[in-house]
C-alpha cells in the first residue's frame, strides 16, 4: 500500500465551543485504533517531533484512567491526565482530557474510527469544551502543530505495523 500525505483538517465551530479534527489514514481502523490504547505505540506518536511523551498511568478500557507527559531535552514541558469514558475497540473512544496546567479546562472528546475502502480509516475527534475562551486557548496554544506532526509519526508507525 502506498501511504499518502493526508491533511489534518481541524474546523472551530462558530456558534458552540467545539474542535473538530478529521484526518484519514492508510491502515485498517483495527490498527489506528490500536495506535491509540496501546500505551507504548501511543507514546511513540502523541505530538510534535521535538517532544518525547513518557506514559504514566494508562487504563483503556472504559472506567480506565490515562496520564502523560512531554519532555523536551530531558525535561518535562507538559502534563495531561483523563479518563476513559468510553471504549468500544475499532469504533470509538470517549475520554476526558486535561491539561495539567489548566485544570479547569478539561475537555470531552470524542473519536470516531470509520472504516474505509481500501482498508483506510478516517479518524474524526470531537472535542467539546465549557467556554469559547478555553477553545480559543486550546487553538492558540500550537495544538495544531502537535497534531500535524503527531498524525505524521503515526502514518510512518502505521506503515511499519501493515
Amino acid at each position: 500500500m502506498t501511504t499518502v500525505k493526508h491533511e489534518t483538517e481541524i474546523q472551530a465551530d462558530g456558534r458552540v465551543p467545539t474542535i473538530r479534527i478529521v484526518r484519514e489514514f492508510d491502515a485498517a481502523p483495527e490498527l489506528v485504533f490500536r495506535a491509540h490504547v496501546d500505551p507504548e505505540l501511543y507514546a511513540q506518536w502523541i505530538g510534535p517531533y521535538s517532544v518525547t511523551t513518557r506514559i504514566t498511568r494508562w487504563d483503556a478500557q472504559t472506567g480506565g484512567a490515562w496520564a502523560f507527559a512531554n519532555d523536551r531535552d530531558g525535561e518535562e514541558i507538559a502534563a495531561f491526565h483523563g479518563s476513559f469514558h468510553d471504549v468500544r475497540p475499532n469504533e470509538r473512544i470517549v475520554w476526558t482530557f486535561t491539561y495539567d496546567g489548566e485544570p479547569d479546562g478539561v475537555a470531552l472528546e470524542t473519536f470516531a474510527f470509520e472504516e474505509l475502502e481500501g482498508g483506510r480509516t478516517r479518524l474524526q475527534v470531537l472535542s467539546v469544551v465549557q467556554d469559547f475562551e478555553t477553545r480559543d486557548g486550546m487553538l492558540a496554544s500550537g495544538m495544531n502543530t502537535g497534531l500535524t506532526e503527531g498524525y505524521a509519526k503515526l502514518d510512518e508507525l502505521l506503515a511499519k505495523e501493515a
